[in-house]
C-alpha cells in the first residue's frame, strides 16, 4: 500500500528497551478534499530513511498495516493497529528541472522561415 502527501512532522529516533529497538514517526498530510494526517512509523534500520526529508516535502510512502492482540493483566483482550513505512520517495513537481528531459541547444533547430514550401503537405487539416 502507499500513502501520498506532504510531510507535516518528522520525529526524532526513539530507542526502547535493552535490545535497542528503534522507532521514528512521520506525519503525512494527504492532499484530497478532506486531508488526513497519517502517522507512519519507521522501525529499526528503516528509521534512517527519514534523514533526508523535511517538513513540506511531497512524498510517497510504501506502508504495511500491522495488527496485534494483547491480553492485559485483567484478562481483557485488546487489539492495536499500526502503520509501518518501509520506503519513502520524494515526489518532484513537474516543473522541477530534475524531471524534465534535456533540451537541445537553439542551434539544433531549423528556423521556421527556412522551411521549403515544396515540402509542405497540402492536406486541409
Amino acid at each position: 500500500m502507499e500513502v501520498q502527501g506532504k510531510i507535516k512532522m518528522v520525529g526524532e529516533t526513539q530507542t526502547f528497551g535493552n535490545n535497542g529497538f528503534r522507532k521514528r514517526e512521520v506525519v503525512i498530510t494527504t492532499e484530497e478534499q478532506y486531508p488526513q494526517h497519517i502517522m507512519i512509523e519507521f522501525v529499526q534500520d528503516k528509521c534512517d530513511l527519514l534523514n533526508n526529508y523535511q517538513i513540506g516535502q511531497a512524498v510517497k510512502v510504501s506502508i504495511n498495516l500491522r495488527g496485534r492482540e494483547w491480553t492485559n493483566p485483567q484478562g481483557e483482550v485488546k487489539y492495536f493497529n499500526s502503520i509501518q513505512g518501509w520506503r519513502i520517495e520524494n515526489l518532484q513537481s513537474e516543473a522541477s528541472a530534475e524531471n524534465r528531459p534535456p533540451v537541445p541547444p537553439m542551434e539544433a533547430f531549423e528556423p521556421a522561415d527556412s522551411i521549403n514550401e515544396e515540402d509542405h503537405d497540402d492536406l486541409p487539416f
